[in-house]
């Protein structure tokens, strides 16, 4: 693939494959990214009919979990990173092994969707934030709860199906003290859009053509309006 790449203002968005980009940046203080789950995409029944939700996780390998690795301590001071249920075994102790601390946090969905698929209710997932040194959540008692209650992203509006929502990104990045934040994984740009709102700066990669252009729709939109309100 070749690789592309637009700066917008405090963002840098890289087209490319993120195994192959990210250990050429350099340290990076923050990770925060939604990776590919390992998850069960068959089944669902009616509703599985009704919704192409899960056929477009699978039809885009997202379902395929992903390669740890790119989770490097020695090229990251801290990483948030959200996983299914079913990947917390793993890695957590690959974290926990390679962090000096992380803790085990929640989006909790107000609207999950009416399937379990042989598991329980999918009416929360989970994100892992994990540090070193230096590099520990920051914020208010308040802003230091585990969980974040939030409806379910606006996936049809970017043409993605695993969109976060806007309050779960800004709570996030809201407990990440780092100026600059990487989302090896940027699919729309979700990660990006809160990191700019915050005043931080943000490198995104994301191999699929079709996201990364909706990305930069979104960044150069979020950029434009935070200029124009400076």
């Amino acid at each position: 693939m070749m690789v592309r790449e637009i700066i917008i203002g405090a963002a840098r968005l890289i087209l490319g494959n993120s195994y192959q980009i990210l250990p050429t940046l350099g340290f990076i203080p923050q990770i925060c990214t939604d990776p590919p789950y390992v998850l069960r995409t068959s089944g669902g029944g009616t509703f599985r009919k009704q919704r192409g939700h899960t056929d477009r996780i699978a039809e885009e390998g997202m379902d395929q979990g992903f390669d740890h690795q790119i989770i490097n301590p020695l090229l990251c001071g801290s990483v948030v990173v959200f996983c299914h249920n079913d990947q917390v075994p793993k890695l957590s102790t690959y974290l926990q092994g390679s962090f000096d601390r992380f803790a085990l946090c929640m989006w909790i969905k107000t609207n999950p969707m009416p399937m379990a698929n042989k598991h329980y209710q999918a009416d929360s997932e989970l994100y892992i934030h994990a540090w070193n040194h230096g590099y520990h959540p920051i914020g208010g008692l308040a802003a230091k709860k585990r969980h974040v209650t939030s409806q379910v992203g606006r996936g049809g509006q970017f043409d993605h199906p695993t969109v976060k929502p806007d309050r779960v990104m800004d709570k996030i990045v809201g407990n990440i003290g780092a100026d600059l934040i990487c989302d090896p994984f940027m699919g729309t740009g979700s990660t990006g859009v809160a990191a700019l709102k915050a005043g931080k700066r943000f490198i995104g990669i994301e191999h699929n053509p079709k996201h990364f252009d909706t990305a930069v729709s979104r960044i150069r939109e979020i950029a434009s309006s935070l200029q124009v309100a400076a």
